[in-house]
């Protein structure tokens, strides 16, 4: 069994919590909050060790890996105090508030050989790495543009720096907590941009933080990328993400429910024909063991409990690739000044 610590019991901690619990080869050893009255009801409830101090925690218990779910600016005090004493680290995303700092996490665990990851779902869904699959190998030719969006109503109103999201010094704001899925899609697919060319944050609602990002990227091919993000758009329920790659041979536009590949005249590639193509979710998602909220959530951590158990220092999602979309957030607020 894999001993497992959890630091953060908010919304993606609990999440993390239910998944881990299903898992086959997981216990679910201890827990830290800062909130007591979540500590003791999980105490009481499911029998788990908990605490208020990581550095507690992470000295008493013999863990295997932690996740850490807690507001980006910890993340860095954490990971590394884990990964120092030998203990494989998930971290939500962002990885860091800096690429610096992502930067000396992913030399840490390359030079203590931990598991990493950061929890970028979206490279878990089968759309999207349908999607990849094909750019990388040429379906669409070489690719010239690549477009990336999400719009969603997380900010609908009128917003005072109440909580941490709030607080972009804390890793809130619209282009840390909400474009970085985006930002790590696109990279996911076509690779870092070298450049950002420019970029715009715009606060809608909130007085803090920006509710909306605009960014036009370059690529070492010289491809060209726009990345469009707005958090306070209530024409979308919930969260919606698309990426639209053109190539010289098509193009493809994909979200969380289609991949639409369109191939020009003469041009085919496996069971993708001239015209167009669809595949759906149904037939590209591969199924998992436990479900709660989508595949993906279960995908990730069964992919990182896998790289613990087998010690695999670059799993999916690294830390290293975790650093470049970093990296791509800090020239977009960078060029946006």
């Amino acid at each position: 069994m894999i001993n497992v610590g959890l630091v953060g019991v908010g919304k993606m901690g609990m999440s993390h919590f239910s998944i881990l619990g299903a898992h086959p080869n997981v216990k679910v050893a201890a827990i830290c909050d800062s909130a007591g009255y979540l500590t003791s009801g999980l105490r009481k409830y499911t029998g788990v060790n908990t605490y208020k101090d990581y550095q507690q925690m992470l000295d008493k218990e013999s863990l295997d890996c932690i996740f850490v779910a807690t507001p980006t600016r910890t993340h860095y005090e954490i990971a590394a105090y884990a990964i120092n004493k030998g203990i494989a680290v998930f971290s939500e995303k962002p990885l860091c508030l800096s690429s610096d700092e992502s930067a000396k996490l992913v030399e840490l665990a390359k030079a203590k050989q931990v598991a990493n990851q950061v929890g970028y779902h979206n490279r878990f869904i089968g759309t999207f790495r349908e999607t990849r699959r094909l750019v990388q190998a040429g379906a669409i030719g070489d690719f010239y543009h690549v477009s990336g969006s999400a719009f969603g109503q997380v900010v609908i109103k009128a917003k005072t720096g109440i909580t941490w999201r709030a607080n972009k010094n804390h890793g809130g704001g619209c282009l840390q907590d909400y474009a970085s899925h985006v930002v790590d899609l696109m990279n996911f697919v076509v690779g870092p941009p070298e450049a950002v060319l420019s970029a715009q944050l715009q606060s809608i609602y909130s007085d803090a933080v920006e509710d909306a990002v605009y960014a036009s990227l370059r690529y070492p091919n010289g491809a060209s990328g726009q990345l469009e993000t707005n958090w306070s758009d209530e024409s979308h329920r919930k969260m919606s993400t698309t990426i639209i790659v053109y190539g010289t041979k098509g193009k493809i536009i994909s979200d969380r429910q289609e991949c639409r590949v369109f191939l020009k005249a003469g041009e085919s590639f496996e069971d993708y024909q001239e015209g167009w193509t669809i595949k759906y979710i149904t037939e590209l998602q591969e199924p998992v063991n436990f479900y709660l909220r989508g595949e993906e959530y279960s995908a990730q951590i069964d992919s990182f409990i896998a790289a613990v158990e087998k010690k695999n220092v670059a799993g999916e999602n690294s830390f290293a690739s975790a650093y470049q979309t970093d990296r791509t957030i800090e020239m977009i607020r960078n060029i946006a000044g």
